[in-house]
């Protein structure tokens, strides 16, 4: 087995231990409204449209929700197909800071990392705000720039899917 295919055995596994957490009534497949958790749980907050062309996208089968293997397609690069990863570009990612720096000061505080959250359906408690700010400020200024956002999407990004970002 080639170090490509470990590597990709890895990140099928972590993204189905991810898929299994948000496919909550585990019928296997991700409804519109579990396809979206999923992303916001990768700090990606896509509009309505956004959410329904992607579903579309990603609906190989047809049938109104997204099965593993379809999500697998998307997100695991294969030798065959280099290119099917989903990257965020600069203004992307930007466009998702925006929605948790509220006041557009170009920084994130605790207080808008939490509303934020709680607005997402992902409430957090005090123990679990403090962990993130102290995970994602990096200089230690109590607040999280914009460099330090995009860095703590790309370790996110890393960790859960494994995947490399550049």
């Amino acid at each position: 087995m080639s170090h490509q295919n470990s590597n990709n055995n890895d990140q099928i596994k972590q993204l189905n231990d991810i898929f299994n957490r948000f496919d909550m009534d585990s019928d296997g497949s991700l409804t519109h409204l579990e396809l979206a958790a999923l992303l916001r749980s990768l700090g990606v907050k896509p509009s309505g449209d956004q959410l329904h062309a992607l579903l579309s996208k990603m609906d190989k089968n047809g049938n109104g929700y997204v099965e593993f293997d379809e999500l697998v397609h998307v997100l695991i690069p294969r030798e065959d197909h280099s290119h099917s990863n989903i990257f965020l570009n600069q203004e992307q990612l930007l466009d998702v800071f925006r929605v948790f720096d509220r006041d557009g000061n170009g920084f994130i505080t605790a207080a808008e990392l939490a509303g934020s959250m709680a607005r997402m359906g992902q409430p957090l408690t005090y123990r679990e705000l403090a962990a993130m700010m102290a995970q994602a400020d990096s200089n230690g200024d109590g607040v999280i720039s914009f460099e330090e956002f995009v860095n703590i999407l790309a370790k996110s990004a890393s960790d859960f899917l494994g995947i490399k970002v550049a």
